[in-house]
């Protein structure tokens, strides 16, 4: 395959007039690709990070085959791989001098990538993530629900928003970004993020939804602070941002989960998720 096949370009206008058809004909595996190019397209290139993102498809016979995305500073993103075609990615990326921190795709994939990349710079690839993609299929909320009831997060919540935000980050041990108190305030003033709160108007738990891009819609983050797991709340939360994304239309309803989780993993089963495929993530060294 000629590595000349991947066009790459910091136009992202260029990029979903040349891609859009591509991402969307599958939205369930190109989920992150969907939900990210369209932040990105409605708040800007700065939405994710401080550099600017570069974007890349696979093109043979005038079809695109593949693509993929990265916002600096974070991980280059893929849609799915062969073992050939990740390798003359790696070779045309390590070629142009292009820093990586690390990959994130469907377990295949980010694999095949991540030994290319090992094969043409040296730099060892060690495996961060194993994360499961689901679908919903038939809502089935927790019963019983735990007291209280769930509320759409406002202005009067930007303060704990932002501070759980960071927590979430910690906990799966990533940095936030340095405007990620922004970018809080951005979701809940889209109404993106619902709050289980308490009888007493405590919230208690939270989960986020992304804005629905062709037809899809992913429930991101869940977060429950830790001295509050285990009554229950994640699960009447991310029950009823479920059911909102249905209510806004989205045919399909996606949500990741840790595989090392198996707490979260059953809950997702219990109310009504079923596996798409797993994705990996690795960092390089």
């Amino acid at each position: 395959m000629n590595p000349d096949d991947w066009h790459l370009t910091e136009d992202l206008d260029d990029f979903l007039a040349r891609a859009g058809d591509f991402l969307r004909s599958r939205p369930a595996p190109h989920t992150v690709q969907l939900t990210v190019t369209e932040t990105l397209r409605t708040r800007g290139a700065d939405a994710y990070g401080a550099g600017a993102p570069v974007f890349g498809r696979l093109e043979r016979a005038g079809e695109v085959r593949a693509t993929f995305f990265r916002t600096p500073p974070h991980r280059l993103s893929l849609t799915p791989l062969t073992p050939e075609q990740a390798d003359t990615l790696a070779a045309r990326l390590s070629g142009l001098g292009h820093p990586l921190p690390g990959v994130g795709a469907d377990h295949a994939t980010a694999t095949a990538f991540a030994r290319a990349w090992q094969r043409h710079t040296g730099a060892t690839p060690e495996l961060r993530e194993r994360q499961r993609l689901y679908r919903l299929g038939t809502l089935t909320p927790p019963r019983p629900l735990p007291e209280g009831r769930s509320r759409v997060a406002g202005e009067q919540d930007r303060d704990r928003l932002v501070r759980w935000h960071h927590e979430f980050a910690a906990d799966i041990a990533e940095a936030p970004v340095a405007d990620a108190g922004s970018r809080a305030a951005d979701r809940f003033a889209d109404s993106h993020v619902t709050f289980w709160e308490t009888p007493d108007g405590t919230p208690v738990s939270m989960a986020g939804m992304t804005p629905m891009t062709a037809g899809q819609i992913r429930v991101t983050p869940v977060y429950t602070p830790a001295p509050l797991r285990g009554r229950g709340y994640a699960g009447a939360v991310t029950a009823e941002v479920s059911r909102a994304a249905l209510a806004a239309g989205a045919t399909e309803v996606l949500l990741f989960a840790d595989l090392a989780n198996p707490t979260s993993n059953a809950l997702y089963r219990r109310i009504g998720y079923v596996p798409v495929t797993d994705f990996a993530v690795y960092d390089f060294s």
